[in-house]
């Protein structure tokens, strides 16, 4: 298959990001996902691993909900004990209610990805590979290989494991592992090498070497993490659940304090330790000790909704807390496949020869920019389209890194196209002259954003510069109002690109990036990210080749692109199965989505635990000291309907805030001190009014019932 055709068929197989029925993302994008939080048959799904969730084992890993599971067996105990006691058994039952709506909101998370992780299960299949022993081919079973094996792939084949192309190009369907329908090419020698088992061979021949032990391939990865198996809890998460774990200590130590004073002040009536235990559930965090999990959980299966798969929650966390962002030029900040757009001769040539010369050079040159001289030659000259093999005797000179340019040797003419420092010295060698006006129209085109290539042709008229191609590179809609947002969050924007800095100042300027990192090389990009990080900065960045690997792992969010090489998927904590570069911009706004919501739980959590303060301790010792019935500004009816509306607001607001919690708190790129006033003014405020209303409305109706009124 010619590089044309590939290029071709390519262009063809733009992905369709639609098409997604097959995928375990399935709806991200039509927002199926988000209607199906409470879908009856998730949660009967779900029901009984929240059943199973309530084993001690499991819930001390909640310090707060494990409070609130010794307090359901205590109570439940002490009800027994008394069978009569309808209040005991009421209160029981609620406590009962709440350990389990934590661990259904968890279950539910999960739930959502063990569904795709079944998906995933059904791309890994059991498969026979071809492997190549000493030149020959042997079939062994796929568990049987080992890194380094080769194996080898024809059309119609199942890939049998994780791997490299080393040998050929294939047409490759991927649409198990990203959803697409569209295959993608994959081939030998280039960031495109890597392939993933499970996936098909649609065409071609292609022998590949074995990077992964079997059980651990990308599809087994994929199908702990979104199954929650591999899910590490975060720092931030750690520190939080020590958090709430100080604070269920001092409210313990508050409540068994009570008990003495309660018969000191003759009140002992009202603190049974049924009422302790209600009271101890409803003043620790209960509300964000049940979501905590969930919101994790969350946090990873939002990013698999949009064919994200991070290695580690930490990833996902410190996408949220990025302050640096490293991002390509081509292909994410601009369209990439930069187009010929004119022909600017020098004084002394024409327009004419400047588009033979530029378009002969570019017979050979299969790349998008080669095509696009070769198009416009033909479009505003009428030169028509020549072919290489019209060209009898023709030497051509393919481009190379160290060269820098290319063209061909034909009928006594040498004809050179490339960067202005190569062809000026091409020309100065050969003795020929360097007009003034070369340089100055490379300048022109590079300070406009584009691109120069000079052509040059070597005669019997000597060597000489004809002109330049101008090469635009266009930016893409939308990208000056996205980084605007992200310079309102406080991170700052770099653009890397290999271009001259007179090309990339343009590019940066038209784009709105706050700096920009020009004719980058590996180490450059290392040297970037680790001087930033020196400042305190987290540093996220994009990449897909094995020279972008260094700079991946050096980075707290590497981002590697599924179309990339093992090295680099290896090296990132995160594979995008798009390839899209700009899903980097996405990942923050997820990761920053995932702290939001955490700290937002958290403020009305805390602030609903205050409010609950007022409806309980008013009713337990208002009959021993009258003048704290002035606290009990709700008017309840009676301590006991006091105490269990309470218990039962604690438990229903769990279920109210866990669509909140899986789907997140809406993002709006913001200040820190902005966002600390809006978590306090809807979240502290909220946190404060919704018990007040709640636990009235439920009063009103428990007060109803004989002996709580």
């Amino acid at each position: 298959m010619s590089t044309d055709t590939r290029n071709h068929e390519a262009a063809e197989a733009t992905p369709d990001r639609e098409v997604r029925a097959a995928h375990p993302a399935a709806g991200a994008k039509t927002g199926k996902v988000g209607a199906g939080l409470f879908d009856p048959a998730q949660l009967l799904t779900s029901l009984p691993d929240a059943f199973r969730k309530l084993h001690p084992r499991v819930m001390v890993k909640s310090p707060v909900m494990f409070v609130v599971l010794t307090g359901s067996v205590a109570t439940t105990v002490l009800a027994a004990l008394d069978p009569a006691d309808g209040f005991g058994w009421a209160i029981t039952a609620w406590l009962w209610l709440t350990t389990l709506f934590a661990n259904l909101a968890e279950a539910v998370a999960e739930g959502r990805g063990k569904a795709q992780a079944d998906t995933l299960r059904k791309a890994k299949t059991d498969t026979v590979a071809r492997r190549l022993t000493d030149g020959a081919e042997e079939t062994v079973p796929g568990t049987a290989l080992r890194v380094g094996d080769r194996v080898v792939c024809e059309a119609g084949d199942v890939i049998p494991g994780d791997g490299d192309v080393v040998e050929g190009v294939a047409s490759v369907d991927e649409s198990a592992i990203t959803g697409e329908s569209a295959p993608v090419i994959r081939e030998s020698g280039g960031d495109r090498s890597a392939v993933t088992g499970g996936t098909k061979v649609l065409s071609d021949r292609v022998v590949i070497e074995i990077t992964t032990k079997p059980g651990e391939t990308f599809i087994d990865r994929m199908i702990n993490l979104v199954e929650g198996a591999a899910r590490q809890k975060t720092p931030n998460e750690i520190a939080l659940n020590i958090l709430l774990a100080s604070l269920t200590v001092v409210f313990l130590l508050a409540v068994v304090t009570l008990k003495p004073f309660a018969g000191y002040a003759g009140a002992d009536g009202q603190t049974s330790l049924i009422v302790l235990t209600a009271l101890l559930v409803c003043l620790i965090p209960t509300t964000i000790g049940a979501l905590l999990s969930a919101i994790g959980i969350a946090g990873m299966d939002r990013l698999v909704q949009r064919n994200v798969l991070a290695t580690s929650g930490r990833a996902v966390e410190a996408a949220g807390d990025v302050s640096t962002l490293l991002l390509d030029k081509t292909g994410t900040i601009t369209l990439g496949n930069r187009r010929a757009a004119e022909f600017l001769p020098v004084r002394g040539a024409t327009e004419a020869d400047l588009a033979d010369a530029a378009q002969l050079s570019s017979l050979a040159d299969e790349t998008p920019e080669g095509r696009s001289v070769v198009v416009l030659a033909k479009e505003k000259y009428g030169l028509r389209e020549r072919h290489p093999g019209e060209l009898t005797g023709a030497a051509w000179v393919p481009f190379t890194a160290q060269t820098r340019m290319s063209g061909v040797d034909v009928g006594g003419r040498a004809v050179r196209k490339g960067a202005a420092a190569s062809v000026l010295a091409w020309v100065e060698r050969r003795g020929g002259a360097v007009p003034d006006d070369a340089r100055t129209i490379g300048e022109r085109i590079s300070r406009a954003g584009g691109t120069p290539l000079l052509v040059a042709v070597e005669d019997g008229d000597g060597a000489r510069v004809l002109g330049a191609v101008h090469l635009k590179d266009v930016v893409k809609d939308g990208m000056r109002e996205r980084f605007d947002e992200l310079r309102r969050m406080g991170i700052r924007t770099i653009m890397i690109t290999g271009d001259n800095p007179l090309t990339a100042e343009a590019i940066a300027e038209e784009a709105g990036v706050d700096d920009f990192l020009a004719e980058a090389t590996p180490e450059d990009k290392m040297a970037l990210i680790k001087r930033e990080q020196a400042g305190g900065k987290l540093v996220a960045m994009t990449g897909d080749g094995t020279n972008d690997a260094p700079a991946l792992a050096q980075a707290d969010v590497g981002v590697a692109m599924n179309t990339g090489t093992s090295a680099a998927k290896e090296a990132g904590n995160m594979v995008d199965l798009d390839s899209d570069p700009t899903k980097l911009i996405e990942i923050v706004e997820i990761g920053k989505q995932l702290l939001i919501t955490r700290g937002a739980l958290t403020t009305f959590s805390i602030a609903n635990d205050v409010a609950k303060y007022f409806a309980i301790i008013p009713a337990m010792f208002a009959v021993a000291y009258p003048s704290l019935d002035k606290l009990n500004i709700m008017a309840l009816a009676s301590p006991e309907s006091a105490i269990l509306s309470a218990v039962i607001f604690n438990a229903l607001i769990i279920v109210a805030l866990v669509p909140l919690a899986l789907k997140g708190v809406r993002y709006r790129p913001m200040s820190a001190d902005r966002l600390l006033r809006r978590n306090l003014g809807v979240y502290g405020l909220g946190g404060l009014v919704a018990p007040f209303a709640g636990i009235k409305a439920i009063d009103m109706l428990v007060s109803l019932i004989p002996g709580l009124g």
